[in-house]
């Protein structure tokens, strides 16, 4: 890596903001030994030019002896992420790739099943006449031929040992704040009949403990196998046969990761085991401190690295979480730019929001909703629901309050096309949305207002967390729910003259800001310093229409339509990544 020449590197032509100075301060840190170096940048840095930037040091063929490593990685868990970088013209030379599933076979009559499911998966010793000229294996090979190839963190997690991405000299993993979290995701083993085609077969035991769920791994793995070889014996296959396979495939792959990695006594690996309802229920094996899963998925595929996110809170325990060495690890700081009085935090608590208290709150925090939607008359805003639950039932409360018409929502499959109906709508609509605190540009007129509903703490009925507060981490829990509250808190102000509100409901997230004060970003802390009660309307529902046109009050009252709810995951961080 040659780090001298970062600004040289930096994509757009000129800086704004503290972007010149954070280059120098990320230079610094890899001059001064360091291989890896976490970025903590706010909303509007440009997190995206400074990685391209970060990437464009990697050594090039021209420069590296034979036996030494080239060129770079920008990876990001967030799809929508990646989608930004592919539109952006100041980043053309990041070349992406796909899986799959995203590509469609250009043979005839195939062009409307995705190259996962095409004839050459479906066909034992099929030969693909125009592979050449597959969408998917071209953009794979110019991507694995390219300076710096982008792709989402799944699919550079799942490449790993790949002939094709192998290691190279340095990683940049944008929005890096859930990497441990996500890599926890990636591992967890579900056994249940939606994974396990033969599941009537297994006669399920009562799971008492990881001894119990190793042995029922190796009964899976056994069958798995089995299946797979029936399946392999069949000269073509139909695409739900391929999809068996391949998830069988997987399913046999993460059993004997996990059963290699439990027998092994130097593993840091902790696994917990859950079956909510006793004998012949699904059964889930998650990992926690999954450091061996990031070391072969991570840590292996480069030399230098570079973790860009608005929200690593604490570089210790963030280390800890991914099994780095703190010593080895700088942390750069990037200054916010954004006026703190251009994203002010509103106190409209009413209570808490947790389960036992939740049908008492609700009902005044739609009222509240209802005033805060007459002191915007003619602007969007965005509640941010925690859950379908929540947002089914205040959903309810507003359609009884007689503000129906300017309210919209998403079930869990429609999300994007609700997402994208309601930035094209030129109404002030509300939008009650389900983990949608990150990832999410809501720059200028698209959102002016925004309102957090509960504190999203995890989910202490998971077994990770519950293991977690057994042994004492109540500051993991604590900055887990910070850290959503800060991107959540990002989604409604983009740029240095852009402004929005965002409106405190729960009052549990006043009680989390002081237990987790000290892991607060300074800018942060000034904007939650600067907490105040708004001047809102009466409860007028009336008021809260006046932006609303005839027309639509008319559509709305012949024909009341919603999006059904779905069912929310059982992940400690469900309320940050679907």
């Amino acid at each position: 890596m040659y780090p001298a020449r970062i600004h040289d590197e930096f994509p757009a032509p000129s800086y704004r903001g503290n972007q010149k100075a954070a280059l120098s301060d990320i230079r610094a840190a890899f001059e001064g030994g360091n291989d890896v170096v976490l970025v903590r940048a706010p909303t509007g840095s440009g997190k995206s030019l400074l990685a391209r930037a970060i990437a464009g040091c990697a050594r090039t063929a021209g420069e590296a002896a034979p036996e030494q490593v080239v060129d770079a990685y920008y990876t990001t868990p967030q799809v929508s992420q990646l989608d930004d970088v592919a539109e952006d013209a100041l980043l053309e030379d990041l070349c992406v790739i796909r899986g799959k599933n995203n590509y469609d076979c250009i043979l005839p009559g195939e062009t409307d099943t995705p190259v996962n499911q095409a004839p050459c998966v479906r066909e034992r010793e099929f030969d693909c006449q125009v592979k050449h000229r597959c969408p998917y294996f071209s953009d794979r090979a110019i991507a694995s031929n390219r300076r710096i190839a982008a792709m989402t963190l799944a699919y550079f997690m799942q490449t790993a040992g790949s002939d094709v991405f192998g290691k190279r000299d340095v990683v940049v993993i944008d929005e890096a704040h859930g990497l441990g979290e996500w890599a926890e995701m990636y591992a967890t083993i579900d056994l249940s009949p939606e994974t396990i085609p033969m599941w009537n077969d297994l006669d399920i035991p009562n799971v008492g403990g990881l001894d119990d769920a190793l042995s029922l791994a190796e009964r899976v793995e056994s069958l798995a196998e089995r299946r797979v070889k029936e399946l392999r014996g069949n000269a073509e296959l139909g695409p739900e046969e391929v999809a068996e396979r391949d998830s069988l495939n997987k399913l046999r792959s993460d059993l004997s990761w996990f059963q290699e990695d439990y027998r092994d006594p130097d593993s840091a690996t902790t696994w917990v085991v859950d079956q909510a309802d006793g004998e012949g229920a699904p059964v889930t094996v998650k990992p926690m401190n999954p450091e061996r899963y990031l070391k072969h998925t991570v840590w292996e595929r480069g030399e230098k690295f570079a973790l860009l996110s608005a929200t690593i809170l604490n570089k210790d325990a963030f280390c800890a979480n991914v099994g780095l060495d703190p010593d080895n690890v700088a942390l750069v700081e990037v200054g916010h730019t954004f006026p703190v009085e251009n994203r002010p935090l509103y106190d409209v608590t009413q209570g808490k929001m947790t389960y036992e208290h939740r049908d008492d709150t609700l009902p005044e925090v739609a009222r509240s909703i209802v005033r805060i939607m007459a002191r915007h008359p003619d602007e969007k805003g965005l509640i941010h629901c925690h859950s379908y639950a929540i947002q089914e039932q205040l959903e309810e409360l507003l359609e009884d309050f007689g503000v129906g018409v300017r309210v919209r929502t998403h079930d869990k499959e429609g999300r994007d096309g609700a997402l994208a109906a309601w930035k094209r709508s030129k109404n002030p609509d509300v939008f009650l949305s389900v983990k949608m605190e990150e990832a999410l540009d809501l720059e200028g007129d698209l959102c002016r207002w925004q309102v957090l509903c509960k504190a999203p703490y995890p989910n202490t009925r998971d077994s990770r967390v519950a293991r977690r507060l057994e042994d004492d981490q109540w500051g993991w829990y604590y900055r887990t729910a910070l850290r959503t509250v800060i991107q959540g808190c990002g989604r409604v102000v983009r740029a240095p003259d852009d402004y929005g509100a965002t409106y405190l409901a729960d009052s549990s997230l006043l009680d989390l800001f002081e237990r987790a004060r000290h892991d607060m970003p300074d800018w942060f802390r000034q904007q939650v310093d600067r907490t105040s009660d708004p001047d809102l309307p009466p409860f007028a529902p009336d008021r809260a229409l006046a932006g609303i046109d005839s027309g639509a009050k008319r559509r709305h009252d012949r024909s009341r339509s919603r999006s059904g709810g779905g069912s929310s995951s059982d992940h400690p961080l469900s309320d940050v990544w679907d």
